[in-house]
């Protein structure tokens, strides 16, 4: 059988490049919709935490005998 011709090399060549091409498209999209599940769930977990820390503050104004400025110290 005889060599390829350049022609025949580079097509391969292109192709498999292109074929690449398309799966690192691929990937690509799959970690931008993971990025943004990953952003969403961080803006969610935010969210619990500054409510978590109201919840805590507001229990903190109640406790008997410790001023304001007692209170700030321990958060």
């Amino acid at each position: 059988m005889a060599a390829p011709s350049p022609i025949d090399q580079i097509t391969d060549k292109v192709e498999r490049l292109l074929l690449r091409h398309e799966e690192l498209q691929r990937t690509n999209a799959l970690l931008v919709e993971q990025v943004h599940a990953l952003q969403a769930e961080r803006d969610s977990l935010k969210s619990r935490l500054m409510a978590a820390r109201a919840r805590i503050d507001a229990l903190l104004e109640r406790l008997p005998g410790a001023s304001a400025e007692e209170r700030k110290e321990r958060t």
